[in-house]
């Protein structure tokens, strides 16, 4: 029977959209579910200010009456006018294992593109780079952290299959912390500390690290200007995104680095909610919150979530400080693991620092492109 595609047109239909991820991962030992109603927001225009800058429209795909996939398609015109190219992301892609339904969702998205003036199309991309990126190719044992991504292993091949070839790919390392490195690390973070006149900021609690929420995305915007798939965040942005992300932290595990009164670096390392966000299955009510609460409480993983040092401190050594910090933190409450997030494979430098820790590189996902 031939594959039915329908664009999401109502809330209903989003919460079809949305609900279709946890029907297809139900039997996945690995994946995290994200919660639905932040799901369900990101698709309202009149939730997600990302449609200030992008055009998005959302399809599922049915066959004989069933929901067998979904596709997003975003046009993102600040990053598209930042590069100077006329690109298409696909974004939230999900499908059972059928050829007809991948080809029916992906051709869906070209043909939207094409109508567009769109010379390419790549992804998995979100709406900005905090938004979902990658696909998973590998690295499937795993448990992977909420900042990142899961997706089945068939995946890779059908992508393939449509013509798309290697864009760039984001690795994923889980290191171990011991207190030689952490001694190392600390000695380094004192001299430079000391060299350039750096202050280091820690927090009691959350209000203390709320009043930095905004800065905290200046400095972001930045550090990350030059990386692929980024666009600025304009306020709206960076107001949605400090207010969901610096609530719920713990501030314990978040540094930031001064110069002479102005914001220069920081560092959020967040307790893995990888198995808390498992038990919650995607509602925070009326139990879910409570997982949550109590993997922040009593950590053994801490995820490396977000870190940013503006341009011009690259080459002095605020990373290393922030790193030391984090990590004497850990150390302190009996925490030796760490997961970071997807770093782009050709960031030698860092991925030259993750080397000096005992460590495994153990996730690797992938953005795909198209000409179309």
């Amino acid at each position: 029977m031939a594959i039915k595609i329908v664009e999401v047109k109502t809330k209903a239909d989003a919460k079809k959209f949305v609900n279709f991820q946890f029907e297809l991962y139900k039997n996945s030992p690995m994946w995290v579910p994200p919660i639905k109603a932040d799901e369900v927001k990101a698709l309202d225009k009149t939730q997600n200010p990302a449609f200030d800058f992008c055009d998005a429209h959302f399809f599922l795909a049915y066959k004989n009456n069933k929901i067998v996939g979904r596709i997003g398609t975003i046009i993102n015109h600040e990053y598209n006018k930042k590069v100077g190219e006329k690109l298409g992301r696909f974004n939230r892609i999900e499908f059972i294992d059928d050829k007809e339904v991948s080809k029916a969702l992906i051709n869906k998205a070209i043909e939207l593109f094409k109508e567009k003036g769109i010379k390419k199309i790549h992804g998995p991309l979100g709406f900005t780079n905090l938004d979902t990126q990658g696909m998973l190719i590998e690295g499937f044992e795993y448990l992977p952290s909420v900042a990142s991504v899961y997706h089945l292993p068939y995946y890779k091949e059908h992508i393939e299959a449509l013509g798309f070839e290697k864009e760039n790919d984001w690795v994923e390392f889980r290191l171990t912390v011991g207190e030689h490195a952490q001694k190392k690390a600390s000695r380094g973070a004192s001299l430079i500390t000391k060299r350039y006149g750096f202050e280091v900021v820690r927090f009691k609690d959350k209000n203390g690290l709320m009043e930095y929420g905004e800065e905290v995305f200046k400095v972001l915007n930045d550090a990350f200007n030059e990386l692929p798939y980024m666009n600025k965040f304009n306020d709206k942005m960076i107001k949605l995104y400090s207010d969901k992300y610096f609530k719920i932290l713990n501030p314990k595990y978040v540094r930031i680095v001064k110069h002479e009164g102005e914001l220069v670096g920081f560092v959020v390392g967040t307790p893995s909610l990888s198995e808390a966000m498992q038990k919650a299955k995607g509602k925070l009510f009326p139990f879910g919150f409570l997982h949550i609460l109590k993997a922040m409480k009593n950590p053994t993983v801490i995820d490396f979530f977000l870190t940013g040092v503006k341009h011009e401190y690259h080459s002095k050594g605020v990373a290393v400080i922030l790193f030391a910090e984090l990590q004497e933190e850990m150390l302190n409450a009996g925490i030796n693991t760490i997961e970071t997030t997807g770093i782009f494979e050709t960031n030698h430098n860092v991925i030259s620092n993750w080397k000096n820790y005992e460590h495994i590189q153990h996730k690797r996902r992938r953005c795909f492109v198209k000409s179309i």
